[in-house]
């Protein structure tokens, strides 16, 4: 009796929980899997003619509220409380200052040309809306490199604590898991599941999967691991014939370092863009001009009769008809704002929960490409810091910027540790991944978005659906945008679509007016 498709993904999510059904539905072509361009607001030329919007909040969803609604024709004013766009998209470099909410100040010195993306650094292929911005404003952009075979995995478990390739840890798993399979099939463990002709199919499936023997084991390959390299003349290829068993395997606990890849957004193809993740801001505050409003801090909300006055800076005021409120809501949640109690609620809730995530970027000689063959993609360790993050950008050069430790603040008792104590454990990190090479790490940059001024937290965490609910909802006249306010937290691509939508919601709201405002005067004629 062969196994249904509908049996064999129940069977998959069993094991590998939502996100392994979803991959693999998307792998049988259930669920494509590519970028879908944003749909176009559903709105006339000149639909914002007469009509005054303020966008609290120079993000990128509040820089794509401002393009849009300054393309409809909206009289716009956009405040942010830096000296530049972008909020966590920032590309740091030499001579930028990472200041912290309680004073503290890190000056960046890195070589000129390096830089670090301390917010978000990747663009998946299926995020179409931001890949559209970026062909719409020509921003170039580059492969950035999410995972590499050379990348290394370590477990204090195994090989002494020694790091591995990953390509041995994923190869050696596909063998040892097939010649399981191929033990249990000739042991008659899948004779209901599959019929006579498939279990044949499945065996020569597994021996050109694992890749196994013609005994049906799996002794190595050359996919995993090579003692050397073949050449001229004599020289061969010598492959390791000694895999990592079954045991070492499960000790390791490699899975999540094995498959993050999988993910269906962090599947290759990855970009970036070229000279940094903030070029896209940059484009889109240059298209913008002097709607845009540097070093204006919000400090007040008020509804009126007539829409929403925004006090801002040093004393300063704007009246608009609406106001689209892109600002993380830990900012928000404490502006003296004028909210209903259900958004005020959800506002003080949300912005408690944001994640506390964190990067630990150092200057080095690019010893993990010319010593470790390692040409970006990520590492990962069990204990400390990790993973380690590898440059994709001006591969080949002499110097680049390697991050040791992107995670949440919290895990290990990291956000216990003194920022001296946070540079030690870094550097620690890539010492155990790469032995003698901690000494040439220089120029170290702690960048923990709780701490960090006008942010104070990475992304948001989970929502209940009655608060996501509320706070994609307007206010009367004051909207809400941010990855906060969609279903895509923590990607850019979250943030973009959410200011498209509140662009829209105001659209709908101006035509419903007029429309009204038509209907009055026809009637009272």
């Amino acid at each position: 009796m062969g196994i249904t498709r509908r049996d064999f993904l129940m069977r998959v999510g069993q094991a590998g929980g939502y996100s392994a059904a979803f991959t693999t539905m998307q792998s049988l072509g259930l669920m494509p899997m590519k970028a879908t361009a944003a749909e176009p607001i559903a709105a006339a030329a000149g639909a914002g003619k007469g009509v005054k919007l303020v966008v609290l909040g120079g993000g990128v969803g509040g820089l794509v509220t401002a393009y849009e609604a300054k393309k409809l024709g909206y009289d716009v004013t956009l405040l942010e409380a830096r000296h530049r766009p972008g909020g966590r998209a920032w590309s740091a470099r030499n001579g930028d200052v990472v200041e912290f909410v309680d004073g503290t100040k890190q000056s960046i010195s890195w070589s000129e040309g390096l830089y670090q993306n301390m917010g978000p650094a990747r663009l998946p292929s299926v995020h179409g809306t931001m890949l559209g911005y970026c062909r719409e404003l020509k921003v170039p952009l580059e492969v950035e490199v999410n995972t590499s075979r050379s990348s290394l995995l370590q477990s204090d478990k195994i090989n002494g604590g020694k790091a591995i390739c990953q390509r041995k840890a994923i190869n050696d798993t596909r063998g040892q898991v097939s010649e399981l399979l191929t033990k249990a099939i000739a042991g008659g463990a899948l004779d209901q599941e599959l019929s006579t002709e498939d279990r044949q199919k499945m065996v020569d499936v597994l021996k050109i999967y694992g890749p196994l023997d013609k005994s049906g084991k799996y002794v190595g390959s050359d996919r995993a691991d090579i003692k050397r390299y073949p050449g001229a003349g004599p020289k061969t290829m010598i492959v390791d014939d000694h895999p990592l068993s079954v045991h070492e395997l499960l000790d390791a606990n490699f899975w999540s370092a094995e498959l993050y890849e999988e993910a269906w957004d962090w599947q290759a193809t990855m970009f970036q863009p070229v000279n940094g993740m903030q070029q896209i801001s940059i484009a889109l505050a240059k298209s913008l001009g002097p709607v845009v409003v540097y070093d204006a801090p919000v400090t007040e909300i008020a509804k009126t009769a007539k829409g929403v006055r925004v006090g801002y800076g040093n004393g300063k005021h704007i009246e608009a008809d609406y106001a689209v409120c892109a600002m993380p809501l830990t900012i928000l949640k404490k502006i003296k704002a004028d909210l209903d109690p259900a958004h005020r609620a959800v506002v003080d809730r949300g912005g408690a929960s944001y994640r506390g995530s964190c990067k630990v970027p150092w200057e080095s000689r690019r010893f993990w490409e010319t010593d470790y063959n390692i040409y970006g993609g990520l590492s990962f360790l069990s204990q400390g810091p990790s993973p380690i993050w590898y440059p994709s950008a001006s591969m080949f050069s002499d110097r680049g910027i390697i991050v040791s430790g992107y995670m949440d603040e919290a895990m290990g008792g990291f956000d216990q540790l003194t920022i001296e104590q946070k540079f030690e454990a870094s550097r620690a990190s890539i010492e155990k991944l790469h032995p003698g090479h901690g000494k040439e790490l220089e120029k170290p940059i702690f960048c923990g978005w709780k701490h960090i001024k006008w942010n104070e937290g990475s992304w948001i965490g989970q929502t209940p659906k009655e608060d996501y609910d509320v706070i994609t909802a307007p206010d009367g006249p004051i909207y809400f945008a941010g990855d906060h306010t969609s279903h895509v937290v923590g990607w850019q691509e979250g943030a973009a679509e959410s200011g498209r939508r509140a662009v829209q919601m105001i659209c709908d709201k101006v035509k419903a007016a007029r429309l009204e405002g038509n209907h009055r005067q026809t009637v009272s004629a």
